[in-house]
């Protein structure tokens, strides 16, 4: 019985003395209290909560909890049960039966591939020696424990959100801590497996993961089939990830128009998931707590367990990378109920608010105003421009895997495309390559240090899935909008849409990243010249040549702006009505600083080519330091020659320029931990300067990793002052 409010004796009093000469009123006030008097006692002798609080499931928590206990020997729930050695290996697991795996098989593999796409595994990177399942284990770094999955919702939304809780064996609740893992990127449940998630179980922490919305949730609109919460395929009613709100017919019609088409959680759930994942990782938590205590929980006889592990004497540190990140910051911002109690994040998709009262200043560089662009903003940017830039003379042939990467026919196209619309000036290609970096670099606010990384995330599409599916999520768009005539799809040869293979299908929930083109499922450009082709190879109507369907990104670009990308006009009719829904769609997610006072250690890398530092990690320091002034405990470390993604410091070219930002991303948990365990002081914020490898075959060691100085000098602080950030060379 839920416990009633009772009001106070002298309340009533006061209530009574204003209404002495309202008898009805005093009469009134009288009954209520007796009423609610004897409600209240009743409650309290039917149900002795208040003394002996009952674990009860939360209420967002839509059908049953799935839990699995895995031994540590034959599986785990760290590696699948590969093993440090198998997450290592260059053959991927494979399935018994490549169209109907099993959800073992399908775990086993979804975990391979998102510990890989996150973590460099190549020998040499620092795999086994200062990060991976084995640093600190024993033998194979398996990891014996329990795994809980469920579905959840917010307020507001009946799209499923994907929630997991992993309770290892070592776990303590004498000594209880908790890691949130919400996933990279758009990945699906297993997307924080490697990063957040491998500190937390080897620290014995539970780890409370989530897909914030996002994951593969593929639905196949030809076929109606889309993924259980295991990742099996099915085509009947019930539970699923996600399918489109389209019914029968509606989708009969889509199909026979469009046909073969997909839909994807993140981009057509009509749900801004952004909006909402700081709650995402909050009630990740909630529902920790309600796992933790149905393990470790006193038993009552009844069936019913009594509350042991509290959040007030559990450690929660709020954690991740990248968008997953940027969610654990946004939890920490919503969180009234003191559920967190440090946060460390590395290269966080964070959206701050838009504060012109400072700027922010590398060395003595001019001063930037403009920062704290959205991420579809400089996204949409970088796909228009960066496929021009690519080969700009400063960067065509010593950018690595350039050339391997990018198709620099099509990118002359797209160079003589801007410039025919009036967007990059010169008068051959190499000028007009090189006044496109330009505008990235000083018109968007691009680091000049991404520009060697920049042409690979192109050749991969990052910028151009980005702002694909954000333009979708921020304007609340169905598969049906077609956003800028843009769907999703299997291609063939030409970039034709084909039929996806039933192999394919069967592994998206194991092999997609959630944001097409990923997995054997790509960005279609349906208005591209002849037909519907990979945007990849489209050529647009309005230049009747291969120039990467520049129509279609100049239209998301627009969208973005406000304005026309070309003439700069107010866009009109359905663009103006969809830019307007996608300005409120960003408003939404915007962070506000407010950290609450919350020990908190930023660490980003100087060369991130995926989310510029100058609209993220910066500009949210600045931010920090204008809300919560002296109160701040936040602290950022910029970590020189690291970008976003160590999966490609395994190439050659890239090994011997970068270090693995993920190593600090550890020492950022292992800071927070001291701090909230043992009260170390964090150190500074400051710069701090790797010494990168220099040959791919040699391998990495301490002294490439500079530690994060506990004092460091003047001149590689990180300091906020005169209103403005200011950042050491």
């Amino acid at each position: 019985m839920a416990p009633v409010m009772v009001p106070g004796l002298a309340h009533v009093r006061r209530v009574l003395m204003a209404n002495k000469n309202n008898r009805e009123q005093r009469m009134k006030t009288l009954l209520q209290y007796t009423l609610i008097g004897a409600v209240a006692l009743t409650g309290t002798a039917c149900n002795d909560s208040s003394k002996k609080p009952f674990n009860q499931l939360p209420g967002f928590i839509q059908g049953d909890v799935h839990s699995t206990q895995y031994d540590g020997v034959t599986n785990d729930l760290l590696t699948g049960g590969l093993g440090a050695s198998g997450l290592a290996s260059a053959t991927a697991p494979a399935f018994d039966d490549p169209i109907n795996p099993t959800p073992e098989e399908l775990r086993t593999l979804a975990i391979y591939n998102n510990y890989r796409a996150l973590v460099d595994t190549v020998p040499g990177g620092g795999y086994g020696e200062f990060f991976g399942p084995q640093v600190d284990s024993s033998g194979e770094g398996l990891i014996a424990g329990n795994e809980y999955l469920a579905y959840m919702t917010v307020n507001g939304s009946d799209v499923p959100v994907t929630v997991m809780v992993q309770v290892p064996s070592s776990f303590d609740p004498k000594q209880a801590c908790m890691v949130t893992a919400p996933s990279s990127g758009s990945r699906g449940i297993y997307g924080a497996i490697g990063t957040a998630g491998e500190w937390g179980l080897k620290k014995g922490c539970a780890v409370v993961y989530t897909d914030k919305g996002t994951g593969t949730g593929s639905h196949n609109l030809a076929t109606n089939s889309a993924q259980r919460i295991d990742g099996t395929l099915t085509q009947a009613d019930g539970p699923v990830q996600f399918r489109a709100d389209l019914d029968a017919q509606a989708r009969a019609d889509f199909d026979a128009a469009w046909p073969d088409r997909f839909a994807y959680k993140h981009a057509h759930s009509k749900a801004n998931p952004e909006a909402d994942w700081g709650r995402h990782v909050l009630q990740s938590i909630e529902f920790g707590f309600y796992v933790l205590n149905e393990e470790f929980g006193q038993e009552t006889g009844n069936g019913r367990k009594v509350i042991k592990v509290k959040p007030k004497d559990t450690l929660v540190i709020a954690s991740s990378v990248s968008n997953g990140g940027g969610a654990s910051v946004r939890a920490a911002e919503l969180d009234d109920k003191g559920l967190i109690d440090g946060v460390a994040v590395s290269e966080p998709n964070v959206n701050p608010q838009v504060d012109t009262s400072f700027t922010i200043r590398q060395g003595s560089g001019p001063e930037l105003a403009e920062h704290s662009r959205s991420l579809l903003d400089y996204t949409t940017a970088l796909a228009v421009y960066q496929g021009c830039a690519n080969i700009a003379p400063e960067v065509r042939d010593v950018a690595p895997l350039n050339a391997t990467f990018n198709n620099f026919t099509i990118a002359e196209n797209i160079c003589n495309s801007l410039a025919n619309k009036g967007l990059v000036t010169g008068a051959t290609t190499d000028d007009r390559a090189s006044d496109a970096l330009r505008i990235l670099e000083q018109e968007v606010g691009i680091q000049p240090e991404q520009n060697l990384l920049a042409p690979v995330h192109f050749g991969l599409a990052v910028a151009q899935s980005i702002s694909t599916t954000y333009a979708n999520a921020y304007g609340q768009a169905g598969v049906d909008d077609r956003l800028c005539d843009i769907s999703l799809a299997a291609t063939g040869a030409g970039g034709a849409v084909t039929t996806i293979t039933a192999a394919q299908e069967a592994a998206l929930f194991s092999a997609s990243n959630g944001i097409p083109p990923s997995a054997g499922v790509n960005l279609v450009y349906d208005g591209a010249e002849g037909q519907p082709t990979n945007l990849g190879a489209s050529a647009s109507p309005s230049t009747s040549q291969q120039d990467y369907g520049l129509d279609a990104l100049l239209c998301l670009r627009s969208l973005a702006l406000g304005t026309d990308a070309v003439t700069g006009s107010p866009l009109s009719g359905d663009a103006a009505e969809w830019s307007e829904r996608i300005a409120d769609g960003v408003e939404q997610i915007r962070a506000s600083g407010n950290l609450r006072g919350k020990p908190t250690v930023f660490v980003t890398g100087r060369a991130d080519a995926i989310l510029p530092i100058n609209h993220t990690s910066r500009p949210y320091f600045g931010l920090n330091q204008r809300v919560e002034g002296s109160n701040s405990k936040l602290r950022y470390y910029e970590i020189l020659n690291a970008h976003h993604l160590d999966v490609l410091n395994g190439f050659p070219g890239i090994a011997d320029r970068y270090v693995p930002l993920h190593h600090y991303f550890f020492q950022a948990l292992d800071l927070v931990w001291a701090n909230l365990a043992d009260k170390q002081a964090l150190p500074p914020s400051q710069v701090v300067r790797t010494v990168p490898r220099g040959d791919i075959a040699t391998p990495l060691s301490a002294a490439n990793l500079t530690p994060i100085d506990p004092t460091p000098d003047a001149g590689d602080r990180i300091v906020f002052a005169d209103d403005q950030v200011q950042i050491p060379d």
